[in-house]
């Protein structure tokens, strides 16, 4: 997506990236991003849960007038419910239960 929006954003289309990889987004360079920290697939927030993705979306509005600098990345104001979700996410999937990949 972040090679999408930076392809439109040279044919003069301007555009915000709302994501939560933050390190990966910011590495492609686009214009403007909203980060958040929540996890992958989840840009705008927890589902079902209307007034956090109104905030993300309020946020990446406001992007757009404010946003006078190239590579500009701002963070929504949201959290996910719970303080254990990075650590329930890192375990998925991994033979040794500890994240990422063994051998």
């Amino acid at each position: 997506m972040s090679l999408v929006a930076r392809h439109l954003e040279e044919a003069g289309f301007p555009t915000v990236v709302i994501g939560s990889a933050r390190d990966i987004v910011e590495q492609a360079a686009v214009a403007r991003f909203v980060f958040t920290d929540v996890p992958l697939g989840n840009p705008c927030g927890p589902p079902g849960n209307r007034e956090d993705q109104r905030l993300v979306v309020d946020t990446a509005l406001r992007l757009f007038d404010s946003a006078f600098l190239p590579r500009t990345t701002v963070q929504a104001p949201v959290h996910w419910p719970g303080h254990d979700w990075r650590a329930s996410y890192m375990s998925i999937g991994s033979p040794d239960g500890r994240g990422g990949r063994s051998g």
